[in-house]
């Protein structure tokens, strides 16, 4: 929901959805007869690889590029690799893509990999599994977590797929929760639940966190803030301070994967059509998204906009061909007459934008270095690494400047400038 004050005096107020109890159903999506696997690893053409195209695979086989690779996916289904090619995300990031064509005719075994319930082995084998548990946080030795929160508190407008998992599968969270404990020893256990659902569930072992309907409060760095009473310093997370946040359904699909001696593979996903109509269905990861849109009949057209995540922090995608993955909680889909005009006119100095940064930053000043690739000028002066990814900057440009995703593509080329130095 959107409000705006009349007089235009008061800084726009976008607020949460809460979870919509009458979807309660989610729809199978059948398995398709071929997946697309998302590896993030580039190719590298100097190495020996020890995938490629003919390369029969097992269900739940771990798949790697290299012998020194630590990136890996899991197949989904019994099948023959068809291809392995490279490609750019969505922040230009070189990386690569399995597509496995299943074979129908094999019975339906896994690879028979016997779960322990150790961190290192859950991060070698179990980090693909729905919700993405962030394992590579969890075990890296410059970080000591002792603080998880689960985000049962979706963090974008519109999105209520982590309310819909806390609500229909509190059993296997709270399951997971305690997998997940006794893995890391973690201290704490949280969860952010919005404060007027009315949907009573049974959290036992977590500290409830109860959050403000008012975006972007249920954002990690705003948690910290309101919660922890820490602010973090440009260029921190959370993670620095000893506190991870992860996805309900990651808690849920660990109870899962050890409750059945098997990694699972199927997403729940909400679509959200043109009109905002809302769909729940349950996708093998490395299904195409238009697999989704033909089961409810949303029809794509030219120069339709889809979203990858909620309208104020999520991505485009120019294909309807993108797969699903483990992060993946929310498809939107715009339709081309109402999608937002983007340009690449001049700053009109409005001050919209910074009057209405939580954190805030200068955005109109920041913008200009960001435009001209000058990331570590932008964070030395401007704030750059003191943006908390809210996306109300673009939100309010009156010159329709893309200013979140300068910002995040700044904060990235940032990043990777410091990497490589």
């Amino acid at each position: 929901m959107i409000k705006r004050s009349f007089f235009a005096l008061s800084k726009p107020r976008l607020t949460y959805d809460l979870l919509d109890t009458s979807l309660q159903s989610v729809e199978e999506i059948a398995t398709p007869g071929s997946l697309t696997l998302l590896l993030p690893e580039e190719i590298n053409s100097a190495k020996k690889a020890l995938i490629g195209p003919g390369d029969a695979v097992k269900k739940g086989q771990k798949l790697t590029l290299y012998n020194d690779s630590t990136s890996y996916v899991l197949s989904p289904v019994t099948g023959t690799i068809k291809a392995v090619e490279s490609y750019s995300d969505d922040l230009g990031k070189p990386a690569a893509y399995i597509i496995i064509k299943a074979d129908p005719s094999a019975k339906e075994e896994d690879q028979g990999t016997q779960l322990k319930e150790t961190l290192d082995f859950a991060a070698g084998y179990l980090g693909q599994i729905p919700g993405a548990l962030p394992f590579s946080t969890l075990t890296d030795p410059d970080y000591h977590i002792r603080t998880i929160v689960v985000t049962g508190a979706d963090l974008d407008i519109l999105c209520d797929t982590c309310q819909f998992v806390c609500s229909t599968y509190a059993e296997m969270m709270v399951a997971g929760g305690k997998i997940l404990k006794a893995m890391t020893q973690a201290d704490r256990l949280y969860i952010t639940v919005p404060e007027n659902l009315s949907v009573q569930v049974n959290l036992d072992g977590f500290n409830v966190l109860k959050t403000s309907s008012v975006y972007p409060s249920n954002l990690p760095v705003m948690i910290m803030k309101d919660h922890f009473g820490k602010v973090l310093a440009p260029g921190t997370t959370p993670e620095d301070l000893g506190v991870c946040f992860i996805r309900p359904e990651a808690l849920v699909s660990l109870a899962r994967a050890y409750d059945t001696g098997q990694p699972v593979y199927d997403k729940i996903i909400t679509l959200i059509d043109k009109g905002g109509k809302r769909y729940r269905a349950r996708a093998t990861i490395g299904t195409s998204i238009s697999k989704i849109f033909s089961c409810f009949n949303v029809q794509i057209n030219d120069r339709d906009r889809i979203i990858i995540g909620g309208p104020m922090r999520g991505f485009s995608t120019y294909t309807v061909h993108h797969p699903v993955t483990a992060d993946m909680d929310t498809l939107m889909v715009q339709d081309a007459d109402v999608v937002p005009e983007i340009s690449d006119r001049a700053c009109v100095n409005c001050g919209e934008c910074v009057r209405v940064c939580p954190a805030n930053v200068p955005v109109n000043l920041l913008v200009r270095y960001l435009e001209a690739n000058l990331y570590e000028e932008a964070a030395d002066r401007f704030d750059l690494e003191s943006c908390i990814g809210c996306g109300l900057c673009s939100y309010v440009c009156r010159a329709r400047i893309p200013l979140y995703q300068y910002s995040r593509l700044g904060r990235y080329e940032l990043l990777t400038l410091r990497e490589n130095a």
